[in-house]
């Protein structure tokens, strides 16, 4: 996730030390809240947990979120605020891991601004 298109790695400001957290190189602000995991910080859509675990926490428009709650590719984060945080499986397979790379990018673009339609 680290190598998609305008992201940067680094420490997950609210997570573990072994959590890695998903920047946009842009370094952009918050834009609304929801759309960060660090509301406040720099804007951290997405943090990855350790290289063991390699769940994600990710912030996803809340009917989105529940969507992917439904079809069993997440959770709602257990310290959700604003309904708008959930955890996503970590992959097993090559398969799977082309979708929780979708749902990454969903987030990105949601913390950019971008509409539930643009998935």
């Amino acid at each position: 996730m680290f190598s998609l298109p305008g992201t940067l790695e680094g420490r997950s400001q609210v997570s573990p030390i072994s959590s890695r957290a998903v920047f946009l190189s842009a370094d952009e602000p918050e834009g609304a809240p929801g759309t960060s995991l660090a509301p406040g910080r720099r804007l951290e859509p997405v943090h990855v947990h350790g290289f063991e675990d390699t769940s994600v926490h990710l912030c996803l428009p809340a009917e989105r979120g529940r969507e992917l709650v439904e079809l069993g590719w997440a959770e709602p984060h257990q310290f959700a605020e604003l309904g708008t945080e959930f955890m996503v499986y970590g992959p097993r397979t090559e398969e799977e891991l082309t979708v929780v790379l979708a749902i990454v990018e969903e987030s990105l673009r949601f913390a950019l601004g971008g509409s539930e339609s643009d998935r």
